[in-house]
Parts: structure tokens; C-alpha cells; sequence
């Protein structure tokens, strides 16, 4: 009994000084605090993905969509950087889009995909768009030790059209073919023919893929009216379009680092504007012609924790 006492008073000391010490960190001045965000997130009455009509107007729709737009939302750092992104690498993006005939939305799914970052997946997909190895080669990419184009956005944006081309055919709509992309053609085949839809918005999918068209309606959304959601960017902030030259080579490179130099440039600037080169060489056996981005000598490019900048030569990053 006496024991129990003691053990009894102990507990209440502790949770007397646990109380203390919480109610004075909530009320000491000046120090950490937390703002929250209590305001609805704006939902349109109309909408539109990939030129086909989102229908907002059911509940499951747009309780799916709100879900992804609070997320994205309250996600600062994370959508701050895709903004940020956006506008050096859309204006690649969209021209190829464009000439190919396909929606311009397509470009959020690089965005969903990848954040606009060369990221490698814990199953080995790789780049803007995230291509296996073998899905890549089935597409026309060049894959080995020296070139992987699945780090070269022109050319992994046509395959990533040449796929969604194939999906269009296979279920009919762009939005069908977008789920494709995650879940796999054949994978949303058999949710379809068990369900008998091959409607996106009417199909029971798994957690990933059933928020994964959403996801990329919503960046949508907010990329398209970032103040609307909270997202003030001035234009200083954004990332600009890297000048650049491009030097094409059809033969053997034997050291990159010297490939820079003899081309004004150095050997990491050559690998942020061509990440597909994966070596210290090119051996380039069957001289194929490759084109090789050399950034324009008038411009140098600064490295922070967080991005890089394009300034001319004589202006300083403060």
C-alpha cells in the first residue's frame, strides 16, 4: 500500500510539471508559435482536366479533389519549389505537347510524377516522368551506363506522349489514360472490365491510384491561380530558363570534364544541362549524333541549398 502511495504521488508530480511546462511554452512571449489556416479552400463550379469535364457536382468527386487541394496547399515547401520550377521547365514541356497534338494538362503529370526533378523511385523509375528501364527502351529511350534519356526532357516527354497516345486509343479518354500511367494499362483493365466502367471518376481504385488523377487536377488548379490558394510569387522568385547553346557530337568524348573546358564551360555545369550523360565518358560505339547543351558563356549559374539561378557573368547574388 505504501508503495502504491508513493507511486500514486510521483505520477501526479510529473503530470503537474508536464502541465506546467506546456502551459508556460504556449504562453511565453516571443518564442515558437503556430498559426493555422481555418478558411475554406475555393472550389470552381466548373472544371476541366485535360479538356474533359471533371463532375464536381458529385460528392465523391469533390470531396476527392478538396482532399488533394488541402493537401497541396498547406504543403508549402513543396509547392513553393514546383511554382518555382514551373516556369523554367513548362516552357520546355508545353511546345512538345503542343506539336504532338495532346492536352497541355499533361504536363501536371510530369509535375505529380516527379515535383519537376530528375528523382530516381524506390522501383527504379527515373527522371521528369518517371520511366522504368524497360517501359523506357519500349518507347524509344536510350538507356545504358553512359546515356540514360530518361534524364532528357525533350526526349522522355515525346515517349511519355507516345504512352498516353497508346492509353487514349486503349480506354477511350485522357483521364483513363492519365490513371494508366500510375496504375498500368493492364492494371486499370481489370479494375474496368471487373467494374464495368471505363469512366476514371465511376472506378473503385487502389488508395495511390484513386487519388492519383486528383492529385494532378489540383496542381492544376493551384498552378493555374496560385494566389487564389495562397501562393504570392513574385517574378524574381521564379526560376528562369537556362541560355544555352547546344554542340552536336557523333563521336567519342573521352573525358567530359576536358569536353567542358575546350566548350567554355565546366564539367558540373555540363551535367545540370545534360543529366542524361551518366559518365565521365561517351564511347558512343555506333556514332550516333547527340545534342549536347553547353550553357551560353554570358551567363553563369549560382548554387544555393534550395535552387540554382542564371545571372550574367558580372551581376553577384546578394
Amino acid at each position: 500500500m505504501k508503495n502504491q502511495i508513493i507511486t500514486i504521488i510521483v505520477s501526479a508530480l510529473v503530470s503537474a510539471a508536464v502541465a506546467f511546462a506546456v502551459v508556460r511554452f504556449f504562453n511565453t512571449p516571443n518564442e515558437f508559435t503556430v498559426s493555422q489556416v481555418t478558411d475554406a479552400v475555393p472550389m470552381p463550379d466548373n472544371l476541366t482536366f485535360m479538356g474533359e469535364t471533371v463532375p464536381i457536382h458529385n460528392f465523391d468527386t469533390r470531396e476527392s479533389l478538396d482532399r488533394e487541394l488541402q493537401v497541396n496547399r498547406l504543403w508549402h515547401s513543396q509547392t513553393i519549389l514546383m511554382l518555382k520550377r514551373a516556369h523554367r521547365y513548362f516552357p520546355v514541356i508545353e511546345p512538345i505537347l503542343k506539336e504532338n497534338d495532346v492536352p497541355d494538362d499533361l504536363k501536371y503529370i510530369a509535375v505529380i510524377e516527379s515535383s519537376l526533378m530528375n528523382v530516381v523511385s524506390p522501383s527504379g523509375a527515373k527522371g521528369f516522368w518517371q520511366f522504368l528501364g524497360g517501359t523506357a527502351k519500349d518507347f524509344g529511350l536510350e538507356v545504358n551506363d553512359e546515356v540514360d534519356e530518361r534524364y532528357n526532357l525533350e526526349k522522355s516527354t515525346i515517349a511519355a506522349i507516345a504512352y498516353f497516345k497508346r492509353m487514349k486509343e486503349k480506354f477511350g479518354s485522357w483521364t483513363m489514360a492519365a490513371a494508366s500511367y500510375n496504375i498500368g494499362g493492364n492494371g486499370l483493365a481489370k479494375f474496368a472490365g471487373q467494374q464495368k466502367s471505363n469512366n476514371y471518376y465511376d472506378l473503385v481504385l487502389g488508395e495511390e491510384a484513386g487519388r492519383y488523377v486528383f492529385r494532378a487536377i489540383a496542381i492544376k488548379q493551384i498552378m493555374e491561380n496560385p494566389e487564389t490558394y495562397g501562393f504570392a510569387m513574385p517574378k524574381d522568385e521564379l526560376y528562369q530558363p537556362i541560355p544555352y547553346s547546344v554542340v552536336e557530337v557523333d563521336s567519342t568524348i573521352a573525358d567530359m570534364a576536358d569536353f567542358a573546358f575546350e566548350h567554355g564551360t565546366n564539367y558540373k555545369m555540363l551535367k545540370l544541362m545534360n543529366p542524361w550523360l551518366r559518365s565521365t565518358k561517351l564511347t558512343n560505339p555506333k556514332r550516333k549524333t547527340y545534342s549536347i547543351k553547353i550553357i551560353d558563356p554570358k551567363y553563369r549559374i549560382v548554387e544555393t541549398d534550395t535552387s540554382l539561378f542564371v545571372l550574367p557573368q558580372d551581376i553577384e547574388l546578394n
